[in-house]
C-alpha cells in the first residue's frame, strides 16, 4: 500500500479543494511502532526551487532534514502497509490492491476488516453459481469497499488496482472499471477522487486511452521501458509509473537489450536514465501525464530523481532521510535532477517519436520490459488468486 505524504500545491493527486494551504503528516506501522514526521518547505528549497542560487544554512537560519528538502521538489509517497489511526496519523492519498486486502485480512483488529465482511456479505455476489465468478465478484466487491473507506479518510485520490488477469482484455479492464466506479459513486466517492491502476500492455494502455476519454483518470503500472510510458502518455494517461530498481536490477545481471545497453555505454544507470528520459519526453510534448518512480533501493535514487513527480520510497530510506539534518552546503545541493528544461535540451530519435500502435510498442520494448512486465503480472494475478482463495475459505462471514 503507497500512502501519499508530501502535498505540493500542483500535484494531481490531490482535488482542487485541498491544493491551497494544506500542511499534511504521514506515518504507517513499521515493527509496531508509527512514525509521524511533519513535512514541511524550508526557506532555503523553496528559493532553489523559485530558481536563486542556494545560501548558505547560516543565512536562511533554519535547519532541515534531508526528507524536508527532497519534499520540496518531489512528492513523497511511503511505500509501507496498512493501519488505522487516521485521526492522529493523515496520509494524504492512497492504493487499494490485493495485497493490501491479504494484510487486512491478516490484522483482524483493523477498522478495514468490516470492509470486507460487508462485500463477503453482498446479496448480488452471493446469487452467482459459479464459484469461481463468485470470489472474483467478491474481491471487486472488497477493494471497493476498502477504497470508498481511505477516500473518506484521505483528501487526494484512491488508486484502485485493477485485476491482472485483465491485462490483455481492453474491454474487460474497461468493463471492470466501470463496475468499480458505480460502486466508488454508490459510497459517494465521486470520480474525480479516484484513479484506476491499470497494467502497462498494450490493453491496458489502449483501456486507458479510452477511459481517459471518458474523463476517467488511468494509473498505468509495470512500465519498464520507453516505448510503454510514452505510449501511455500518448494514450492521456494520468499517472505513469516506472519501476527504477527493477529495471537496474536486470540491467545487473543480463544483457541484450538495446534500450538498457544504450544506457550502460554511457555511463548511465538504466533506471535512472529510463525516468529521466520520459520525463523528457512528457515535457517536450507537453503530456499531461504525471511521472511516479518506483522500487528506490537507497537515499541516492531519491537525490537523482528530484523533480520528479512522485517518488514512491521504502519506509527505511524515508526514516534515514528524517533522520539527517542537512544544510545547503552538501555535496548534492537539493537541486532538481528533473526539470521541464530537459524537453527542451532531450534529443530523441524519429522512431522514439512515433505514435505508437500494437506491432511496434511490441517490438520497441525489449527483452528487459517483457520479462519484468511478465514477471510483474504474475506475482499480481498470484495475489489475487490468494485473495479469492482465502475468501473461499472465511465464507460465508459471521451473521450472514
Amino acid at each position: 500500500m503507497a500512502l501519499s505524504i508530501s502535498a505540493p500545491t500542483s500535484s494531481s493527486l490531490l482535488p482542487a479543494s485541498f491544493q491551497v494551504g494544506r500542511r499534511s503528516s504521514w506515518a504507517a506501522r513499521s515493527s509496531a511502532k508509527p512514525v509521524a514526521p511533519g513535512l514541511r518547505r524550508p526557506a532555503v528549497a523553496a528559493r532553489v526551487a523559485a530558481g536563486g542560487n542556494a545560501p548558505s544554512s547560516s543565512s536562511v537560519g533554519e535547519v532541515v532534514t534531508e526528507l524536508d528538502a527532497v519534499a520540496s521538489f518531489s512528492e513523497i509517497v511511503p511505500d509501507t502497509v496498512v493501519f488505522d489511526d487516521f485521526e492522529k496519523f493523515a496520509p494524504t492519498a492512497a492504493t487499494v490492491s490485493s495485497s493490501l486486502l491479504l494484510g487486512i485480512a491478516g490484522l483482524p483488529d483493523t477498522k478495514f476488516k468490516s470492509a470486507i465482511d460487508t462485500a463477503l456479505a453482498d446479496g448480488e455476489c452471493n446469487t452467482l453459481e459459479k464459484p469461481n465468478d463468485r470470489m472474483s465478484c467478491f474481491l471487486t466487491k472488497a477493494l471497493a469497499n476498502v477504497g470508498a473507506e481511505l477516500a473518506h479518510l484521505v483528501p487526494g485520490r484512491v488508486s484502485t488496482e485493477i485485476d491482472a488477469r485483465l491485462a490483455y482484455d481492453t474491454q474487460g479492464i474497461i468493463q471492470r472499471v466501470h463496475e468499480l466506479l458505480k460502486l466508488y459513486n454508490d459510497h459517494d466517492v465521486s470520480s474525480e477522487r479516484l484513479l484506476f491502476k491499470i497494467p502497462a500492455t498494450w490493453q491496458g494502455i489502449e483501456a486507458s486511452r479510452l477511459l481517459e476519454s471518458e474523463g476517467i483518470q488511468t494509473h498505468l503500472t509495470f512500465v519498464y521501458s520507453f516505448a510503454q510510458a510514452s505510449a501511455a502518455a500518448q494514450a492521456g494517461a494520468s499517472v505513469v509509473q516506472i519501476f527504477v530498481g527493477r529495471v537496474r536490477d536486470w540491467a545487473r545481471t543480463h544483457s541484450g537489450d538495446p534500450e538498457i545497453d544504450d544506457a550502460l555505454k554511457k555511463g548511465e544507470d538504466a533506471g535512472l536514465a529510463l525516468a529521466k528520459k520520459v520525463y523528457a519526453y512528457i515535457h517536450k510534448n507537453g503530456y499531461k501525464t504525471k511521472l511516479m518512480a518506483a522500487a528506490i533501493r537507497n537515499k541516492q535514487d531519491v537525490f537523482s530523481l528530484l523533480g520528479i513527480d512522485y517518488i514512491i520510497a521504502p519506509l527505511k530510506i524515508l526514516q534515514s532521510l528524517e533522520e539527517c539534518v542537512t544544510d545547503t552546503d552538501v555535496k548534492y545541493g537539493y537541486v532538481p535532477r528533473l526539470t521541464p528544461v530537459l524537453g527542451k535540451t532531450y534529443n530523441f530519435t524519429e522512431e522514439e517519436l512515433v505514435k505508437w500502435d500494437q506491432l511496434s510498442l511490441a517490438a520497441a520494448m525489449g527483452p528487459a520490459a517483457e520479462e519484468l512486465l511478465a514477471s510483474g503480472l504474475e506475482g499480481y494475478v498470484n495475489q489475487a488468486r490468494r485473495v479469492e482463495e482465502l475468501f473461499g475459505k472465511i465464507w460465508p462471514p459471521p451473521n450472514v
